[in-house]
């Protein structure tokens, strides 16, 4: 079931520490880490990306003396500092089985949408990102988030897949797709936050708590 919370970490490293980076992490998640912790690498960029589900803002405090650690350990490869942020969970046009999707893949999604017609957009994108979404095959999972602490604020959508990108990428690629995005902008998305991601899952589940 997913869980109430989700606690997205990244931090963009050097292109040729990637591997090492991964190592620190995965050697300092091993000892402790939030439940359920899942480590992914991007695709696209040198960077780690870390979803964490939490029952509640309380689960926050038990991470961050880990953060301090981690921060350190990484900051010799690093290019930027930690992005860090908690999203709230909506809803799932395609659930997991667990609290995360449990792919090889996953892609993260990313809109700001217009306060003022926030509940209108929800009732939107049933009928259109959603209903694409359910008769995708690729898609195995898909679940809505929306930023409860962030300097990024909007709506995450975090879509899980096994085929390789080049596969699934077609899906958003549609001609009904791109009919979609004409009705999304602008009349509920702003031009700030928008931006898709594909990440590689490195590690997660039972043994990365």
């Amino acid at each position: 079931m997913t869980s109430p919370l989700l606690l997205v970490t990244e931090v963009p490293v050097e292109r040729e520490a990637s591997q090492e980076a991964l190592a620190v992490w995965q050697d300092r998640t091993h000892a402790a880490a939030g439940r359920g912790s899942v480590l992914y690498e991007s695709t696209e960029a040198p960077a780690v990306l870390e979803l964490t589900p939490l029952a509640g803002l309380a689960d926050l405090a038990a991470l961050t003396d880990r953060w301090r650690d981690l921060r350190g350990a990484l900051a010799p490869l690093s290019t930027g500092d930690v992005r860090r942020q908690v999203l709230e969970f909506v809803g799932a046009p395609k659930p997991a089985a667990d609290e995360l999707p449990d792919t090889p893949y996953i892609q993260l999604r990313h809109v700001e949408v217009k306060p003022p017609v926030y509940e209108e957009y929800l009732s939107w994108r049933q009928g259109t990102i959603f209903a694409e979404v359910l008769k995708s095959e690729r898609i195995e999972t898909f679940l809505a988030y929306h930023s409860l602490l962030s300097t990024e604020p909007g709506v995450m959508f975090v879509s899980g897949f096994s085929c390789p990108p080049q596969e699934y990428l077609p899906t958003f690629a549609s001609e009904r797709y791109a009919e979609i995005a004409r009705q999304a902008h602008p009349r509920f998305v702003t031009d700030e936050g928008l931006y898709t991601r594909i990440y590689r899952r490195v590690s997660g589940g039972e043994g990365a708590r």
